[in-house]
């Protein structure tokens, strides 16, 4: 409560909110792999975590440029 008064937030954020902000923005978005996720958080099962991975239009931006960068070193475009 003290550091989100200092942070000009409206309300009382809780443990379950910074796992799932954690989970998400720092670790998912960011590519590190959903297994990891899984053993940083203590779940016992993967459907337990699967529940943060929601498929956002930036990750798959994100993909799709990794993927285009791997296949152009193994295939030659025709301009």
């Amino acid at each position: 409560r003290h550091v989100a008064r200092h942070a000009g937030l409206s309300f009382n954020p809780t443990i379950h909110m910074a796992r799932h902000t954690f989970a998400t923005t720092v670790t998912l978005t960011q590519g590190v792999p959903l297994e990891t996720v899984c053993k940083m958080l203590g779940h016992k099962r993967i459907t337990t975590t699967q529940i943060y991975a929601k498929i956002t239009n930036d990750k798959i931006g994100q993909d799709m440029k990794a993927l285009s960068e791997k296949l152009s070193s193994v295939f030659k475009v025709a301009q």
